[in-house]
């Protein structure tokens, strides 16, 4: 048995979906009250009504009651937890983070450090950055073997211009000995400035980009803060 995955807008649906099979349960009662009421006002005493049925009734609304109170109980669970969940996100405003991504944020003056791994050794490599257009800004040679590699980007351009605030991509184009392509893992930071939530999913906010809070590897100071020996 697959379960869906918990969603705001799954969440409210299932909130809307209990209150209104509560909404119609409450009504169904009160006219089978309403119905029970009159049969028994009318019944002829010498044949009078099987009540066993009636019983049967009644337990059978008993359990749905039950049902629905049970599904309120878990959507106040479910709510509780998003809210607990974005609540507790609020403590990496502020910080900077490593996040697996291939696009970051650059906002005009300040490095952004990037880290990237091959999966195999490689004979040729080319970092490129690319901007939101599609157009390669910069471009350099890049580390070939396996370990964990940084490169650092500081919105020089190839041109020698200053490339401007925004959205970038980082591209590891490495290739092995027989010109195939290499696969690489890429991870790069930023300074989280604020949280939000999309379908149920919590997002720091890190320039212009959502970075899913399951894809962050580590947080820490600004290097500023950092060095001032400030705390957050």
């Amino acid at each position: 048995m697959t379960t869906a995955p918990v969603s705001a807008s799954t969440a409210q649906t299932q909130q809307q979906q209990t209150a209104a099979s509560a909404s119609q349960v409450s009504g169904d009662f009160t006219q089978f009250l309403t119905l029970l009421t009159t049969q028994l006002q009318n019944q002829d005493p010498l044949d009078p009504l099987d009540t066993n049925q009636f019983t049967q009734q009644l337990v059978e609304f008993s359990g749905v009651e039950q049902q629905i109170n049970t599904n309120q109980k878990l959507d106040s669970l479910v709510s509780l937890g998003s809210s607990n969940n974005l609540s507790s996100s609020l403590g990496y405003v502020g910080l900077n983070i490593n996040y697996l991504s291939s696009e970051f944020n650059f906002d005009g003056s300040t490095s952004v450090q990037s880290h990237y791994v091959l999966a195999n050794p490689a004979s040729i490599n080319t970092i490129q950055v690319i901007d939101q257009d599609g157009n390669v800004v910069y471009s350099q040679a890049g580390a070939t073997d396996t370990a964990n590699n940084e490169f650092d980007w500081n919105g020089q351009e190839t041109n020698g211009g200053t490339a401007p605030a925004g959205t970038y991509t980082l591209k590891i184009s490495a290739l092995d000995d027989s010109g195939a392509p290499i696969t690489s893992t890429n991870t790069v930071s930023g300074v989280v400035r604020g949280v939000e939530t999309q379908n149920g999913v919590t997002n720091l906010l890190v320039g212009a980009r959502a970075v899913p809070l399951s894809n962050v590897i580590n947080a820490s100071l600004p290097i500023n803060d950092a060095t001032n020996g400030s705390t957050t």
